[in-house]
């Protein structure tokens, strides 16, 4: 790898700690900022969604520490993780904490660096690709498009306890919200739709999950907001997956780009003709 590439850029120090984004999977995706902490990192600890793909970049002497959280699984404290981080950091090394997505997209990368700071650890944030925006990208989704909305919520599925968020107020992002992006969501979708349902939002609404996002594990069902936890049942779906709810879904024949890479047959753009009519 050219190494002008990275010349530029800060180096990881020992004592130091980033806390980095690896994006939604795909390694290809990892910022150049990221990879050089790989390159540089006396230790690597990563959570369980960091895809391997990605950790195939680390220095071959780097210690490589799983630290992932997994819902219903046997998981370290999040405390523990971040007390290793300042442990790590005051032993001289140079640490990258690696996490999928992006590290203050509901990564706790926040609680993490506030622990750093509590305990005087310089450290760095490097941003990474959420899966909220690539995951869906990699299914031909988009977040946003001109003709259908001009706001999108980004919600988390379960709190710390693993309930639903009660904090949420449902009924406003019902009305308020064109396109919700649900992370962490699949086992208390069958709530979360019946609270948007019940607030107004219509069964037929479209809705896909995107499992294994951005890997060659990824999966798409597409469904309604009505059918969403028979369809995921019936599919026999398993996370991690992204859950996206609004019009934006019924671009997907239109642009499963890596359908098309496989020989799928896009279909032209189903706003085309609305356009066309709205010329002056």
């Amino acid at each position: 790898m050219d190494d002008a590439l990275f010349a530029t850029l800060p180096d990881l120090l020992p004592g130091h700690v980033w806390l980095a984004g690896s994006g939604p999977g795909d390694p290809g995706l990892m910022t150049l900022l990221a990879l050089k902490g790989l390159r540089q990192a006396d230790v690597v600890v990563h959570d369980a969604l960091v895809d391997t793909g990605c950790l195939a970049y680390a220095r071959s002497d780097a210690l490589i520490e799983h630290a992932g959280k997994r819902g219903g699984k046997p998981s370290p404290k999040q405390r523990d993780i971040s007390l290793r981080l300042v442990e790590l950091a005051k032993a001289g090394k140079r640490v990258l904490r690696l996490k999928g997505g992006d590290p203050f997209v509901f990564g706790r990368g926040g609680e993490e660096a506030l622990t750093l700071v509590e305990h005087a650890i310089p450290f760095r944030i490097v941003p990474g690709i959420s899966a909220g925006i690539g995951g869906l990208a990699y299914a031909g989704i988009p977040v946003t498009h001109r003709e259908i909305n001009h706001a999108v919520t980004f919600l988390t599925g379960h709190d710390s306890s693993g309930s639903v968020p009660d904090r949420i107020d449902w009924a406003a992002i019902a009305k308020g919200s064109p396109v919700i992006v649900l992370y962490m969501a699949m086992k208390h979708i069958g709530h979360i739709a019946r609270q948007l349902l019940a607030a107004g939002r219509a069964a037929d609404e479209p809705l896909a999950f995107v499992c294994h996002a951005a890997t060659a594990r990824q999966q798409v069902v597409e469904t309604t907001l009505g059918e969403a936890e028979a369809a995921m049942i019936e599919a026999r779906l398993e996370p991690p997956a992204m859950i996206v709810i609004g019009a934006v879904v019924g671009l997907r024949p239109s642009l499963d780009w890596l359908g098309a890479l496989a020989g799928r047959n896009l279909l032209p753009d189903p706003f085309a003709a609305d356009q066309e009519r709205g010329k002056p």
